[in-house]
């Protein structure tokens, strides 16, 4: 060998020669035998050191290039629904190259945060790189939302999940500039490192007490979408208001809005009118209309894509993460007072007793006279209208009563459910600091509403069901016998019954809630009949809805804030022949899958909005720490019992290990605790008195300590026998997650 290579030529021949990358290759190719190895070996070495070069096991490569086999992460969808990927283990110093994926027959169905296994081509287009696939490695990662702690290598995440027990080990190249103390988005890969899971931190999500990161920490936790994509927002504001063209013109109803006081999206409008036919004497008609959101988002467009990605609107104290751009959910969709929008309407026909006799959809144009809240049209139909209520008072708002009188009727008869349980209202103020907590009023203004757009949507199911129509049904089953027994427990340790043995209907609930009303166990009985019930889903085959008791239940109502509706109007579309914008053969297709991903985002949703709401609480009662509560008990774990407190309704821990001094055995069936000397049961339902130790804003956790149960102080345990209980399981972890987030706040 006449001259050894210098660095440069080094790097350019890996930059080259990609897959001939180690030592014995690049020595091979520079002639370098015996002793000049070592030479090459410290070169080598420095580059890497540098940063010039990437090291994985024996092998060396430009850390700027891409190898031919490549860990990839599907990051996106473009324009025309192709994946685009990223390398999951990039070291460059410029942003990671976008690797567009290119399907071949036979490959799985791949999502968004999929991690493959693929052999990488450059291209001559954008992006620079395609992949095949050689293997799905993982599907989309679970993600960590945590406090980043900066160490002298790399650092760690305490995640702020009061669920999670695990810290993550993060290298210094993937902090992606995380700083001490921050708030981050990360996500789990590879093995373990020095005895901890290892991590990348994909997103900085600023300072953890900012009350801004409350929900932010709900909306990245449980990975929900918050930032609609370019092409998404370009098709929204391509959108237009809409002629009358073939619709009929409803502009002369007085369909009217009655929403939250706060509302942006104004999904549907109501009214109704005597009957006059002589055959339906003291009957009424009733219209109700939804906002034509399929009008502006049409199947297979970027719209129509992100809509189903997100699946529903999701609400927070102090934002709402919409499902549509809002100039779609908060205007053209909308239906405002005073300007005209399409709608899909509904003509329904009650007799005096409020029975269903007929009923018609139609597509039509609209303008309503006023949009109202529940507080003002409660007030005005009290007696106490107002500048807006007061011109529809005699025209609007006193039929729409009149027909609610008669569909009350029908209600009673049906035997819905007749759960009570008030819903929590938390006021921040405008730094978004809580300063208020508590249960927001109903109306008999709230009860209309929701008994109108029940009909509507059973109306929307029979009409479907009847044109032999694929439709999307909403789904409640039956309480299952596990769930039962424990119902049935409860029920018995307060005095009252509920009968065993024979088939369970709605009627013999509510002669339970009825009979617990306005007594002491009223909240109690409540819960655990809420507690016992299945959770409601979206499925194309109809099984029911127990807790409406209805045979048949599809939502038609709400299509600005779920997808499930904007499906069922395509339905409608295609089975009238309204238009091309109906349901297409793709989405029938597709039905059973589209049912599981919007349950999915469903539950998603509402577990990110309790999540948030506990924080809230937590941040809320953090300066009562030490202060005594009324509550009842909510639930009962292995690990300990859970406290509803009266005043907030925020739900806190005590651990066993706190429970006095003796064991408790936990029963799995029904779900409770006992003490082993003094034969105490702790069960779902008891009151109890509590004593505040730990509110932890960053988590939600709360930590009690019992004073009282169900009216008396807790034995101490037969005496010499009985010992304090060390905690255990998720008590314990519990424990040490809140007081690592202490750690991390004082760091």
């Amino acid at each position: 060998m006449k001259h050894f290579p210098s660095k440069q030529t080094i790097l350019d021949w890996v930059r080259d020669n990609p897959t001939q990358t180690n030592k014995r290759d690049i020595a091979r190719a520079f002639g370098i035998k015996g002793q000049a190895r070592i030479e090459l070996k410290r070169l080598l070495r420095e580059l890497y050191s540098e940063g010039h070069l990437s090291k994985d096991r024996k092998t060396y490569r430009d850390k700027e290039s891409l190898s031919p086999v490549e860990m990839l992460h599907i990051t996106a969808k473009d324009r025309d629904g192709d994946l685009i990927a990223e390398p999951l283990n990039w070291k460059g110093d410029s942003p990671a190259p976008k690797v567009l994926f290119i399907a071949k027959k036979g490959d799985p169905a791949l999502a968004i945060g999929d991690r493959i296994l693929c052999r990488i081509e450059k291209s001559g287009d954008d992006p620079a790189f395609q992949a095949r696939l050689i293997r799905r490695i993982g599907q989309a990662a679970e993600k960590i939302v945590g406090i980043y702690q900066r160490g002298d290598f790399g650092g760690r995440i305490l995640p702020v999940d009061k669920k999670s027990d695990r810290e993550y080990q993060v290298d210094p190249n993937n902090r992606n500039g995380a700083r001490d103390g921050e708030l981050v988005e990360a996500e789990q890969f590879g093995g373990r490192a020095k005895g901890l899971y290892r991590a990348k931190i994909i997103a900085r999500l600023g300072d953890p007490s900012a009350a801004k990161s409350v929900s932010l920490i709900a909306i990245h936790q449980h990975g929900i979408p918050d930032q609609f994509p370019e092409n998404v927002l370009a098709e929204a504001a391509e959108a237009k208001p809409v002629a009358l063209g073939k619709r009929e013109d409803l502009r002369h109803l007085p369909l009217f809005t009655i929403d939250p006081p706060d509302a942006r999206d104004r999904d549907d409008a109501i009214c109704a009118m005597p009957d006059d036919d002589p055959a339906n004497k003291g009957g009424h008609i009733v219209w109700v209309a939804i906002a034509d959101v399929a009008h502006y988002v049409r199947p297979g467009t970027a719209l129509d894509i992100e809509a189903k990605k997100r699946g529903n609107s999701s609400y927070f104290p102090d934002r709402v993460v919409p499902m549509l751009p809002d100039n779609l959910s908060g205007d053209l969709c909308s239906l405002h007072g005073g300007v005209e929008r399409p709608c899909m309407a509904l003509r329904i026909v009650l007799d005096r007793n409020g029975q269903k006799l007929s009923h018609r959809f139609t597509r039509g144009l609209m303008r309503s006279p006023a949009a109202l809240s529940y507080l003002q049209a409660q007030q005005a139909i009290d007696g106490a209208p107002d500048d807006v209520s007061a011109p529809i008072l005699e025209t609007g708002l006193k039929p729409l009563w009149a027909a609610y009188g008669s569909a009350k009727k029908a209600n009673q008869k049906r035997q819905p459910l007749h759960l009570d349980l008030p819903e929590r209202q938390i006021i921040l103020s405008d730094a978004g600091e809580v300063t208020s907590v508590s249960f927001r009023d109903r109306f008999d203004a709230h009860k209309l509403v929701e008994e109108f757009m029940v009909l509507a949507n059973v109306c929307a199911a029979e009409t479907l069901e009847t044109k032999k129509s694929d439709l999307l049904y909403r789904v409640h089953e039956p309480p299952n016998p596990e769930k039962l027994t424990a119902l049935h427990e409860v029920v018995q340790s307060v005095g009252m019954v509920l009968a065993k043995g024979q088939r369970l209907t709605t009627a013999q609930l509510n002669q339970l809630l009825d009979g617990a009303a306005g007594s002491e166990y009223a909240e109690m009985i409540n819960m655990t009949v809420l507690r016992s019930l299945t959770q409601a889903y979206y499925s194309p085959k109809n099984m029911g809805h127990f807790g409406l008791n209805l045979k048949r239940y599809a939502h038609f109502t709400s299509p600005i804030r779920r997808y499930s509706d904007l499906i069922v109007h395509r339905a409608l579309i295609a089975a009238h022949g309204w238009g091309s914008d109906g349901l297409s053969a793709a989405e029938i297709e597709n039905l059973e899958k589209t049912a599981e991903h919007i349950s999915q985002t469903e539950r998603r949703s509402m577990l990110a909005e309790r999540d948030t709401t506990d924080r809230y609480l937590s941040a809320f009662l953090a300066e009562k720490i030490g202060a005594d509560f009324a509550g009842v008990v909510s639930g009962v774990a292995r690990f300990g019992i859970f406290v509803k407190l009266d005043e907030t309704g925020a739900d806190g821990l005590i651990p066993v290990s706190r429970l006095g001094r003796e064991y408790f055995n936990f029963n799995e069936d029904n779900r409770t605790l006992t003490g082993e000397h003094s034969k105490r049961v702790l069960r779902s339902g008891l009151r109890a008195k509590v004593r505040l130790s730990e509110a932890d804003p960053l988590t939600g956790g709360l930590m009690f300590e019992l004073l009282e149960i169900d009216g008396k102080p807790l034995p101490s345990g037969a005496k010499g026998k009985g010992k304090r209980t060390a905690p255990r399981g998720k008590a314990r972890s519990k424990i040490k997650r809140s007081r690592m987030v202490k750690k991390a706040k004082r760091s």
